[in-house]
Parts: C-alpha cells; sequence; structure tokens
C-alpha cells in the first residue's frame, strides 16, 4: 500500500484528527495545520477534531479553589485523592502508602519547570487529569488501603534474589520503585522501555496465550482478548499499556470475527483517538509521546520493506525494528534525557530474546509463585548482566531542543520515508535531507553569552556561558546536584571549562559532588578554605582535575570572555570572609558575584560597574553594602533563595536594591532565572 493510501484510512483519520484537536486545545494555532490537512483525510479527520475539542470544552479538568485549607478524612491511593470532585496529587514527605489517612493541608496549583531540564510538575498532573495539590502539613494513618493484587506480586517475588525479583516487577507490572542503580544501567543501555510496560510486552503476552490455546481455534483470539482487561488491572492502565491493548484488542476482536487482523497504522490511529478523547490532556504525557512515536516508526519503516526468510530475517527484522522505532524517537529521548545510547539497536537485539521468555514466564510466575524461579532467576540475571555491561558503551549526549529543532528534525526525515514508498528517487533523498540538518546546524552557530542562576533551593549555583565555554559557580546543598547535572546537560554543556568553589559552606559545595563525577572539568578554582582533606578537594584530585587556590588578581581567559578574582587577599579563619567574589567579563557587560561575603569585605572591593550582581548571602542583611551599590549601578540583581530559617532576603536589602533602581529575579519566586547578554559567532 501507497504511503498516501495508508494515510487516508479512517482510523489514521481520526486518530490525526484527535491529535490535532487536542493540540489544538493546548496551542490554538495548531488548527491551522488542520485546515491544511482536511481536504486530503476530509470527514474522519474532522470528526476526530470535532469529537476532541468538544470533548475538551465540555468536560474540561476542573481547577480546585487554590489557598483553601482542607482538614478530614481522604483516601489515598498511587499518590492521588479526591476532594469534591477534584483529584488531587498529595505532597508529602516521605510519600504516602495507599490507605485511608486523617489529613491537613492546603490547597496550591502544580509548580512548573524550576530549572532547565528539570520536572515540570505541572504539565506531569496535567497529563492525568490532575490541577491541584494537596500540601499535607500532618497525616494519620487510620487504615491501610487493602490490595487485592498483593497476592500476586508476593508470588511473582518467591524464590528470586532481590536484583531479579525488582527486575521482574519492572518487566511485568511496570513497577520500577526498587531499581535504582539497576534502571541507569537500563536507561545507558537503551534498554529502559524494557521495564516501561508497552506493546513489546503486550505482544508477547498474546502470543503465548495464542500458541497455549491452539487447539482452541478462532475462540483463543477470544480468550486473549479477555485477558487484556485483566493484565492492564494487574500492571496498572499506564498511556503506553492502554494504547498497546487497544491496538491488540482490535486485531484480536477483528480476528475472532473473520474480518482479519487491523492494520498497524489503522489500529494506531483509533487508540490514539481513543485515548485523546478519554482526556485530551493526555498528549502531554511523555509515556504517551513515546509509545505512539516507536509505533508510528515501526509502522512505517517496517511496512514496505521485503525481509528474508528464516533466522536472517529474523535478526535484520528485530535490528530494522529497534533502528525504526528510535530513528523516530531520536529528538524527544535527547529532548527529555539528553542522551542517546549509540549502540540501543544492537543491545536490543541480545536483550529481545531473554524478554520474550522472560515476560510471559512473569504473568505465569504470578499464578505459579516459586515453581518457575528456577528458570526466571538465571534469565533475568543474564538480562541485568547485559544492562549492566551495555551501560558502558557509547552515548550521545545532546541538550534541550526547541520546536524548530524538532520540526527540521522530522522534516529531514521525510526525504527517505518518501523514497521508500517510491515517491522520491533514492539520489536526491540526501540531498533533500541534509537541508533541515544544514539549518539547524546554522541555528546552533551562534554561542550564548548568558549567566544562569538555578534554582537549588537554600544555595547558589549560578552558570556562566561565555561564547562555547562554560563556567559553574557553586553547586547547592549536596541533594542538589541531580538538578544542575540536568540542567548543565539540558542547555548543552558537556564540559565545564572552570569548576568555582566559592567557600566550603555545604549549600554552595554539595551538588558540585555530583557534578564532578558525571561531567568533565578542565580546571576548577577553589576558595583558599578548603583544606587537603575536604571531600571536595578529594573527588576532584580523584578526577584528576587540576585545582588552583586563587586570591586577589587571578584573571583567567574563558571562551569569548574573562573571569578575576578579586578576593580574597589572604586567608581568614572563617569561612564566608574567605569566600571568592568574581568578576565574570561577557565580552563587555560584566557580573559580580558576591558568594557569601559580608560588608567588612565588601568595602575593601573595588569592582567596575556592572550590569548584574549576584546579592552577598542570599540576600543577608550583612551583605550587599549600600557604598557597593553606588560604586557597581547594577541593573539587575540575582538572590540564590529557598524556604528558610533566617529571614532570606531581608527587607533591608531589598529596600536597599529598590533604593538604587535595581530589578531583583529571586530563585524562590521565579524559578531559575536566565540574563542574557548576547551572542558569540
Amino acid at each position: 500500500m501507497s504511503l498516501a493510501a495508508l494515510l487516508q484510512t479512517p482510523g489514521v483519520g481520526l486518530g490525526l484528527g484527535g491529535l490535532l484537536g487536542a493540540w489544538g486545545l493546548l496551542q490554538p494555532g495548531v488548527f491551522g495545520v488542520a485546515l491544511v490537512l482536511l481536504p486530503f483525510l476530509r470527514l474522519p479527520l474532522a470528526l476526530g477534531i470535532t469529537l476532541v475539542v468538544l470533548r475538551g470544552l465540555l468536560l474540561p479538568v476542573p481547577e480546585p479553589p487554590y489557598g483553601v485549607r482542607l482538614e478530614g478524612t481522604f483516601q489515598v491511593e498511587g499518590g492521588f485523592t479526591t476532594w469534591d470532585g477534584h483529584r488531587l496529587w498529595v505532597k508529602h514527605f516521605p510519600p504516602l502508602e495507599g490507605g485511608s489517612y486523617r489529613l491537613r493541608g492546603y490547597l496550591a496549583p502544580p509548580e512548573g519547570r524550576r530549572n532547565p531540564g528539570g520536572f515540570d510538575q505541572r504539565t506531569w498532573l496535567l497529563a492525568q487529569g490532575v490541577r491541584g495539590v494537596f500540601h499535607v502539613e500532618r497525616a494519620e494513618l487510620l487504615a491501610p488501603l487493602p490490595d487485592p493484587r498483593r497476592g500476586f506480586r508476593e508470588r511473582l517475588a518467591q524464590g528470586l534474589s532481590p536484583g531479579v525479583k525488582e527486575v521482574m516487577e519492572g518487566l511485568t507490572l511496570g513497577e520500577k520503585k526498587g531499581l535504582e542503580e539497576a534502571y541507569l544501567w537500563f536507561q545507558r543501555a537503551g534498554l529502559a522501555h524494557l521495564l516501561a510496560l508497552s506493546g513489546l510486552h503486550v505482544g508477547f503476552l498474546v502470543a503465548s496465550l495464542l500458541l497455549a490455546f491452539t487447539p482452541l481455534g478462532r475462540w483463543r483470539y477470544l480468550l486473549a482478548l479477555l485477558a487484556l482487561p485483566l493484565y492492564l488491572w494487574l500492571a496498572g492502565a499506564s498511556p503506553s499499556l492502554v494504547r498497546a491493548s487497544l491496538m491488540a484488542g482490535f486485531s484480536l476482536l477483528g480476528l475472532f470475527l473473520g474480518l482479519g487482523a487491523a492494520g498497524v497504522l489503522q489500529a494506531l490511529g483509533l487508540a490514539l483517538f481513543l485515548q485523546l478523547l478519554w482526556l485530551p490532556q493526555g498528549l502531554l504525557s511523555l509515556s504517551l509521546q513515546l509509545s505512539y512515536l516507536a509505533v508510528l516508526g515501526l509502522a512505517l519503516v517496517l511496512s514496505p520493506l521485503r525481509l528474508p526468510q528464516g533466522i536472517r530475517g529474523y535478526l535484520l527484522g528485530t535490528l530494522l525494528a529497534s533502528l525504526a522505532a528510535q530513528t523516530f524517537l531520536v529528538p524527544l529521548l535527547l529532548h527529555r534525557f539528553g542522551f542517546l545510547p549509540l549502540l540501543s539497536p544492537l543491545i536490543n537485539l541480545l536483550a529481545l530474546p531473554l524478554v520474550a521468555l522472560l515476560v510471559p514466564l512473569g504473568v505465569l510466575k504470578l499464578l505459579l509463585g516459586g515453581l518457575l524461579a528456577p528458570l526466571v532467576e538465571p534469565l533475568a540475571q543474564a538480562l541485568l548482566l547485559l544492562a549492566q555491561l551495555s551501560g558502558q558503551g557509547p552515548l550521545l549526549r545532546w541538550g534541550e531542543i526547541s520546536p524548530m529543532g524538532f520540526a527540521l528534525y522530522y522534516l529531514g526525515l521525510l526525504p527517505p520515508l518518501l523514497a521508500l514508498y517510491r515517491h522520491l528517487p533514492w539520489r536526491k533523498a540526501p540531498l533533500l535531507t541534509s537541508l533541515p540538518l544544514l539549518l539547524s546546524l546554522l541555528s546552533a552557530w551562534p554561542k550564548p553569552l548568558d549567566l544562569w542562576a538555578l534554582d537549588v533551593g537554600q544555595g547558589d549555583a549560578l552558570l556562566a556561558r561565555l561564547g562555547g565555554a562554560a563556567v559553574l559557580v557553586d553547586g547547592g546543598r549536596p541533594e542538589q546536584g541531580e538538578k544542575v547535572v540536568r540542567a548543565l546537560r539540558a542547555l548543552g554543556v558537556q564540559a565545564l571549562e572552570v569548576l568555582v568553589a566559592t567557600h566550603p559552606d555545604a549549600d554552595h559545595y554539595g551538588g558540585l559532588l555530583r557534578v564532578v563525577g558525571e561531567v568533565p572539568v578542565g580546571l576548577a578554582l577553589l576558595s583558599p578554605a578548603f583544606t587537603q582533606d575536604h571531600p571536595l578537594v578529594q573527588a576532584l584530585r580523584a578526577r584528576r582535575v587540576p585545582l588552583l587556590f586563587p586570591g586577589t588578581g587571578s584573571r583567567l581567559r574563558v571562551g569569548r570572555g574573562s573571569l578575576e578574582v578579586l578576593w580574597p587577599s589572604h586567608r581568614h579563619p572563617t569561612d564566608d570572609p574567605s569566600g571568592l567574589v568574581l568578576l565574570l567579563d561577557f565580552a563587555g557587560p560584566k557580573a559580580l558575584l558576591l558568594a557569601d561575603v559580608p560588608q567588612e569585605v565588601e568595602k575593601r572591593l573595588s569592582p567596575p560597574r556592572v550590569a548584574v550582581v549576584k546579592v552577598s548571602h542570599h540576600g543577608s542583611r550583612t551583605g550587599t553594602d549600600e557604598a557597593l551599590l553606588a560604586r557597581i549601578q547594577p541593573q539587575l540583581a540575582l538572590i540564590g533563595v529557598g524556604r528558610n530559617p533566617h529571614g532570606h532576603p531581608h527587607l533591608e536589602v531589598l529596600e536597599r536594591l529598590a533604593h538604587h533602581g535595581v530589578k531583583v529575579y529571586r530563585t524562590d519566586q521565579h524559578g531559575a532565572v536566565r540574563v542574557l547578554f548576547g551572542y558569540a559567532w
């Protein structure tokens, strides 16, 4: 079938209409695309758009009354509860297990993303039909929630070692709670999709059931169809698993009725339409996006291919399937995770036979318990070993991708896809593909000159990009290190020319321990207050990073700009007065970073006029001297601050800044703050 014929099937039209309708509810400008496509897909497209838009407008996700205080008995399940018709996410540390609770707290809106590469709580919750967060201040457990699936889970764990138990829970039930380090291996090996239940697992399960019930003839299709809701109940209705179950259900029903299996694109479109009709905001779900893009790649690439028979055809088909799925996922994976395992297609070729055995064995083990443990244990250990070894392979790293970047990537995929369906000569495809690639490279040419104040709570973490070279100044507390690393990856910073630890307070150096372990560093500048046995010094020496303990007058050329140390002139007995005061030159505009130095130090500084000042000590009244502000005359002030018992930033500091006409940006109110000075060509 030609590509045009595939796209004009009713199921595809409904699915595309549902996609445009849901997307249009979020971005109304998308409806313009619908007008262009309407003459080609006509009624199915119009019907899909109309029904999904009506669903979104007539039954929107309600917004709860923020600020209302709640107290009473609530049932918490999966981290969520309900109140007055609103589904709410329960925020409590540690997270509350399922049960009936006496809760007291208040309602607040979900937070957006606070750092580049950070978690977007608002989008995550909206994709699940939730617009409110119940901040719990006090929780009293009244009764645990009965778990009818507990017996199944216990039988799955019987006879298995702890590591294998966690892997089998991921493969069979999609649970990744206990995997931790092992999950990182799977991610770096390109095998994480095996632990997110989807079409692969449903396919293996359905194939096993059909094989087992072969003597029943076409009734086996009905039995397999009836097994799908049970599997959804056991494993949870994640978007990817719902998609896979719907697609499998369409084909099984067709086979049972003698109509034949549904076409992949036809079933994919119908499943997408039904999921978005149920919840248009589900389009925001990363699980849904990854699931549909992967299957779309498989359907479009494999359909026109003619593979040889036998083991050669199986190996070639498996490799091409992995390549096809990954090709459509590349920009989304890089955008959301910052890296892509380059050996993933080959590793999947080795892993899939193991998974093909482990998935049906895991489902059987839910019923038979320890009886199958001797068979499951070595197979799962082999999968774990494969993930661990493959996780050391090469990674393609990238930063966040703009909407234009996504558009250029998929535009570049179009010519080879058209050539695959013989709508375009192969000799022309590389040339046409190279044009979007060239535009993408040109758009990345000018390098930013900017300063980021990252949101690390009550602490400091500042990233300066100086035209192709990066300087990180401090990293917040130790628990903030992952946020800093994710922000670096999202901003395309693969290595740091200079890392600076202004002084040994935990809210400044702590997160740098994680950064040093994961990001290459060219040179480290540390305050003289750091001792030789300090953990950060030891971590830097272990990574063979050159160390300097600079003082007043030290100057480095970095990228298109420079870094100058204005203080300390000598070591002080306490940490704060020994903090490194830095002057960053962004090829013209300058920024003054005051660490936590007190006013006595500020009075001894002789900085020039600057565009930006990072105020001292999170806005403490002991810093950001009146005379200093008069000398440097900044336009912007950055304050790294979070919830704290110290009253930071103090009112007199804010009034002092306002008196000098300085615009203040605080990470507790604004999240990460970017100051853009220009671009370097």
